[in-house]
């Protein structure tokens, strides 16, 4: 007991590192040190807090539905991380770039653990609004603005992280930018099109549980329809 305690301190140390210090931590993984402490460390402390999240907003509708969105949430980022990782990492290694895959991955998991840690700060706000109001069409706004908010916050980490690390690969420095910034959209627009297909999240009000909604619709639509029902246009 007392070592799993231990090494669960462990992990948040590192995440309290990349906090505390971003410069140096990010310094470490361009030099390759402990990467796999570093990638374990931050996997399971972003995917507790992002299961907490995802436990508070399920809550709304059930003890299932909590406990559902507590394991798909975390899911979401991940699985959304491994598919768009191989191509940032082999179009950087394409053109010029020495790092390793378990540096690309321990970079983008720095990116995640920004947004769980942003998205577990916001954790309060969405439970008081959770007490506080029924209205469905306004908690799922008030949450994708919160994810919106947290992911930019966390991509934009992930952009000055790896541009910090390609300033010391000259050759095709320029182009790997560039590619960043499309994979940047393309791993927002996966991970966008994958929350819409793992939903519910919050789960309807009045209806049963469902682990999974039919395939209907897409993200951008349901969104305007919700804008809209606010808004008063049915």
């Amino acid at each position: 007991m007392i070592e799993r305690q231990s090494q669960g301190i462990k992990y948040f140390a590192v995440l309290i590192g990349l906090l505390r210090d971003r410069e140096a931590f990010l310094e470490e993984i361009r030099e390759g040190t402990r990467l796999p402490s570093k990638i374990i460390s931050l996997l399971v402390c972003s995917s507790i807090f992002i299961a907490i999240y995802g436990g508070i907003i399920g809550a709304y509708h059930s003890w299932m539905q909590a406990l559902s969105s507590a394991v798909k949430l975390p899911s979401l980022y991940l699985i959304t991380l491994l598919i768009c990782l191989p191509t940032l990492y082999f179009s950087n290694i394409i053109f010029g770039s020495r790092r390793n895959f378990p540096q690309h991955f321990a970079l983008v998991l720095t990116a995640v653990s920004i947004t769980s840690v942003l998205l577990f700060s916001f954790a309060p706000i969405t439970l008081f609004f959770l007490i506080t109001t029924n209205n469905y069409q306004f908690l799922i706004l008030l949450n994708v603005v919160i994810f919106a908010l947290t992911g930019f916050f966390g991509i934009s980490s992930l952009y000055q992280a790896t541009s910090l690390v390609l300033e010391q690969d000259n050759q095709g420095s320029n182009t790997r930018k560039k590619i960043l910034q499309f994979w940047l959209l393309l791993y927002a627009f996966v991970g966008s099109q994958l929350g819409w297909t793992l939903r519910p999240f919050f789960g309807t009000p009045d209806s049963a549980f469902q682990l999974f909604r039919e395939r209907e619709g897409n993200f951008y639509l349901s969104i305007i329809q919700a804008i809209g029902y606010l808004l008063g246009f049915r």
